[in-house]
């Protein structure tokens, strides 16, 4: 009976000291949980603090440096800048359209076109013709081989931008299944019906164009040796008087002496019959000094003598 009273009161004395206990440790708890909030508390304000007068330092800092670059770039020259001139368009990659009298003049009508449109790659792939040799001499330009024709290279070029079938053919079938010698062979035998008249007609412009370039040569060859002639014959007529001026050497004394007194021959005859009298009296006053002479030789050796 002792022991089990004993062992009781141990048991409340035991769970008395655990609620003290419990207790005193809630409480420690407590007080430990508002000291963390307290010093966190003080932590946070002071951090908040030191972080405004941070932010105020680095607002006042950047505040004067503003105003110091706002100072040097017053007392720097502004300069001119010049207007910027409008930007044209950029005019489009894609080759302008041909008109239509271009496209009729090689061929390219509404009745090709219909046809056109009937073809497959068939009908180039079957077409009863043999390959050819490839001529390497022979150069491409624009897509289009130089060993057809100028006309013929004309429309194949046109064709190829107007005709998309026909581009579209060319693009499967050459150079994996033909060559494109072969190709254009073959398209210009199937639409000969279509643009025979129109090549015939090109050529036969170009002709008559040829004759007339070659009869407008001629007629300036021809007014070249005329008017060639006609300066050799005016050459030829202004010759003579020349050579005969300078093969009369008194008459160019005279001339010298005298002066050109009756260089024209057509105007009247002024001062002649005053100059022909002085030699008159030139003549007689010689003629009568000889005549004393011959009649009075004494006199004139006691002259001598003298």
């Amino acid at each position: 009976m002792d022991l089990w009273t004993r062992a009781r009161a141990f048991a409340g004395e035991a769970a008395k000291r655990s609620q003290e206990l419990s207790a005193e440790a809630a409480k420690r708890s407590s007080a430990l949980v508002s000291e963390t909030a307290k010093k966190s508390k003080e932590i946070f304000s002071e951090t908040a603090s030191k972080s405004l007068e941070i932010a105020a330092e680095a607002t006042k800092q950047a505040d004067l440096l503003a105003g110091q670059i706002k100072h040097l770039a017053s007392d720097l020259p502004v300069p001119s800048i010049p207007p910027i001139p409008a930007i044209p368009p950029i005019p489009s990659g894609a080759a302008p359209e041909p008109d239509a009298a271009e496209l009729e003049r090689y061929g390219i009508t509404d009745d090709l076109r219909e046809f056109v449109k009937g073809m497959t790659i068939s009908t180039f792939r079957d077409f009863p013709l043999q390959d050819e040799p490839e001529m390497s001499d022979v150069p491409t330009v624009s897509n289009v081989r130089q060993d057809l024709n100028e006309w013929q290279a004309k429309h194949a070029t046109l064709v190829l931008s107007a005709v998309k079938e026909i581009s579209k053919f060319r693009y499967e079938l050459c150079p994996r299944y033909m060559k494109e010698r072969k190709f254009w062979r073959v398209y210009f035998l199937l639409v000969n019906s279509y643009t025979a008249p129109f090549e015939n007609k090109y050529f036969e412009e170009l002709k008559v164009k040829a004759e007339e370039e070659k009869k407008d040569s001629q007629k300036e060859a021809s007014q070249s040796q005329a008017s060639q002639a006609t300066t050799a014959e005016q050459k030829d007529t202004k010759a003579p008087s020349k050579t005969s001026t300078s093969t009369n050497p008194e008459h160019d004394l005279d001339v010298f002496l005298l002066g050109d007194l009756g260089s024209d021959d057509e105007g009247p005859d002024v001062g002649d019959d005053g100059l022909d009298d002085d030699f008159d009296k030139i003549d007689a006053t010689s003629g009568l000094e000889s005549d004393n002479d011959d009649k009075n030789p004494a006199a004139g050796k006691a002259e001598d003598a003298k």
